[in-house]
């Protein structure tokens, strides 16, 4: 069955070439189906009013207020040399600030003449700062009541239906109201829409049909409408995004794979009887539930959430040692070449003698372990490339280079993808196609994923936790250093560093850019840092704006936020000439040659080096249990998930660890917020929370996870969680019945149509 060619007529031949044309470009919007799918973002009732004083910089917003003030000014231009110039300010109000509108030449004759005191209207428009005011140049308006409540003024306010008012998302070129009237153009054709819940599942739950779902959300006429259509609309998103994620799981169910079991007595239990520790409750319980989905005849599809130094990378080993045990190849991907570097050492070191596969002295259960990188030597490739295509490398660690088409494999049994979210999609199933059938696959990350988001974004993988610390782990304490307001604090900052390392210990300082300015050609620098190529690890925060330099423990002459974020070549400078003079002060970072940026870890783990000034190179996997301190330079730079990866990279000994967030933002500022809160707890799932309520739900579920728009335009992961688990309750039961949708031919036609074939393919490959 088909969608009703209602909901599929292209939005040009009803709206217009031009009106269509910023609709698809700018807004994603191409059908009459979609374009009923584009809900406000909020409503605001007449008579009451928003709140200018929160207005964001730099975006553009949709506001109601009141006209207080209108003055027209004239002036003297290089174009209107006798003062014909002209510009018109007008100051709106809402009672929680005021808003300055601006508006230059011939564009002053209309507002002049409509923008009176007392004047109510919707204004749109980019906010910028002019005289250390906010304020909207030129912002596109429609009136609500004119000052005598006739005329057009009038009309335009019986144009919109009921007494709220729908707030779109909108861009420069389309304000709210613009799509507003569009949807009313449009709002017949909802009652052709075809409902994609059962019935019985709508009547049991109290949920109004599909078309008057849309009805009440386009055109409210109470805050009930808004409420009932909403909760209408969030079931079928979640719902149909779990019938397409248990479609998914139950198709791996049905793909052939070669079961994987450990030998007795072979390699696994040679690794096992060699480790100097026991295995934590937790990782006995996560390995036991990976061995079961090895043994299996289809695919294990398995996400492996873990703690900051929980041990995910031992049960990673294990898996990998009974997928050697029985025949086969693991290979684990690596998003940096310093993170397949650390992984390969470890993995090494762990191992012993375990991996001295065919060479003198190696033990009778042995493999290699092959290590393969886009920066290694010809030969060593060739090398690597050989014992891959031979089997004679049971384990194989890498970067992206293991994907390319001359990386051949003997027998790949399994996947290990280390911190996904830095890898497409494309790319990890570009590499689960080397194996004769499909590999298992296990899904690493270290950063904890809140239950109903792991249900939605990785709702077609089993999931394992590992939330419990190995013994011996100490805690670490952390603290936020406010530079500005007590530049005492940071002075003392250095002073612990130093007394962590006459302790006999190590310290990070981590930056948020690395500060060659090669992204700057006004900017010249005596300092190069080798290579040009930028590593994927340095993800550091937002490009900085031309501007001087503080030096650590400076605060800037002008706010924080408009200097660029602090420099790892700067301040590793200052700091080896200042506070930190006399300390191995070395540093990290993604443009350095890789054989200089492996040199500088060995040093580092040999305890060779006291300060490392690195980047977020060091974020994830870097593992130097004698590391004790991290100061973190413009912490406020960061993200929430991101400082407790940082954080998670000390205190992996017996030693305590010591985390130190610097900040030059204000006390009342969101991002000293953010910080107390990161300081507050070393809960990663606490924080995930934390994290995902400050950011848009499309960050989750859209371009960040699979390159596509995101479906979810009204469901919330964090808040809607319970409707979350039910649906994918009701989800599992409708696919097990019937898993093509065959009975359900509207479900099938709202598969389609919410999740199009990109994301369908992501779903897939996923």
């Amino acid at each position: 069955m088909d969608l009703v060619p209602a909901l599929r007529e292209p939005l040009k031949k009803v709206l217009g070439p031009a009106t269509a044309k910023v609709m698809a470009e700018h807004l994603g919007l191409h059908t009459v189906g979609d374009l009923l799918h584009h809900y406000p973002r909020r409503y605001e009732e007449r008579g009451q009013l928003t709140h200018l004083a929160d207005l964001p910089m730099d975006e553009h917003v949709t506001v109601v207020a009141q006209v207080a003030d209108a003055r027209l000014h004239s002036f003297a231009s290089s174009k209107a040399p006798r003062g014909k110039g002209q510009r018109l300010e007008v100051t709106i109000t809402d009672g929680s600030g005021r808003l300055q509108l601006v508006f230059f030449g011939n564009g002053v004759h209309k507002p002049h003449k409509e923008l009176l005191p007392g004047t109510r209207a919707m204004f749109a428009g980019k906010v910028s700062v002019f005289n250390r005011r906010l304020q909207l140049a030129h912002p596109a308006y429609e009136l609500l009541q004119s000052s005598d409540g006739e005329g057009d003024a009038a009309e335009s306010v019986e144009s919109w239906a009921g007494t709220l008012i729908p707030l779109y998302p909108a861009t420069a070129k389309l304000e709210s109201w613009k799509i507003g009237k569009a949807i009313q153009t449009v709002l017949p054709s909802a009652q052709e829409a075809v409902d994609p819940l059962p019935g019985s599942l709508r009547e049991g739950r109290g949920l109004v049909s599909l078309p008057e779902a849309l009805l009440k959300i386009h055109r409210p006429h109470t805050k009930a409408d808004v409420e009932d259509a909403r909760a209408r609309l969030k079931w079928d998103e979640a719902f149909v995004l779990q019938v397409a994620l248990a479609r998914r799981r139950h198709a791996e169910t049905q793909l052939p794979a070669v079961p994987r079991r450990a030998r007795p007595d072979g390699l696994l239990t040679a690794f096992d009887d060699r480790l100097p520790f026991t295995l934590t409750d937790g990782q006995q319980k996560v390995s036991r539930e990976i061995f079961d989905d090895l043994a299996t005849d289809h695919p294990m599809h398995r996400l492996l959430q873990g703690e900051v130094g929980s041990g995910k990378t031992l049960v990673a080993l294990r898996a990998m040692l009974a997928v050697v045990d029985s025949g086969g190849q693991a290979v684990m991907l690596a998003p940096t070449e310093v993170l397949a570097q650390q992984h390969h050492r470890s993995v090494v070191e762990m191992m012993g003698e375990l991996a001295e596969g065919g060479m003198l002295g190696g033990a009778e259960h042995a493999t290699k372990v092959a290590l393969l990188t886009g920066s290694m030597g010809a030969a060593a490739r060739r090398h690597a490339l050989l014992d891959l295509a031979t089997g004679e490398a049971g384990i194989v660690i890498g970067t992206h280079a293991l994907i390319e088409d001359k990386v051949q494999f003997h027998d790949l049994g399994l996947v290990v993808v280390d911190e996904q979210h830095r890898f497409g999609v494309e790319q990890r199933d570009a590499l689960r196609g080397k194996g004769k059938q499909p590999p298992h696959l296990l899904v690493m990350t270290a950063t904890p994923i809140p239950r109903t988001v792991a249900m939605t974004v990785f709702g077609d993988l089993e999931t394992s936790v590992l939330d419990q610390l190995p013994a011996g782990r100490s805690p670490i304490a952390s603290h936020v250093v406010p530079a500005a307001d007590k530049p005492h604090f940071l002075s003392r900052a250095w002073e612990r560093v130093r007394e962590e390392v006459s302790g006999g210990h190590q310290a990070y300082v981590v930056c948020p850019r690395i500060g060659d300015e090669e992204d700057d050609p006004k900017k010249t620098s005596p300092k190069k840092a080798g290579s040009t190529k930028a590593d994927p690890a340095d993800t550091g925060p937002e490009k900085p704006d031309p501007g001087k330099k503080p030096a650590p423990g400076r605060p800037p002459a002008d706010d924080a936020e408009k200097r660029p974020p602090l420099a790892v070549l700067d301040v590793a400078e200052q700091l080896a000439g200042g506070p930190l003079r006399g300390l191995g002060v070395e540093v990290l970072h993604g443009r350095m040659q890789p054989d200089d940026k492996d040199a500088v870890m060995r040093r580092f783990a040999a305890g060779e080096t006291d300060v490392l000034v690195a980047t977020t190179v060091i974020e994830v996997g870097v593992n130097v249990p004698n590391a004790t301190a991290m100061v973190i330079m413009d912490a406020d730079r960061f993200g929430v998930s991101q400082l407790h990866q940082l954080r998670g990279r000390v205190g992996r000994g017996s030693a305590p660890g010591l985390c130190l967030l610097v900040t030059e933002m204000p006390e009342a500022s969101a991002a000293r917020q953010r910080l107390n809160a990161v300081a507050a707890t070393l809960d990663g799932f606490e924080l995930s929370r934390i994290d995902l309520e400050q950011r848009r739900e499309g960050d989750v579920l859209g371009q960040a996870q699979s390159g596509a728009r995101t479906s979810l335009r009204v469901l919330a992961v964090i808040e809607d969680e319970e409707i979350i688990a039910e649906a994918r309750q009701e989800a599992a039961v409708v696919v097990a019945a019937d898993p093509e949708l065959t009975g359900l031919p509207a479900l099938r036609t709202a598969l389609d149509a919410l999740l199009d074939d990109e994301r369908e393919q992501y779903l897939e490959k996923g």
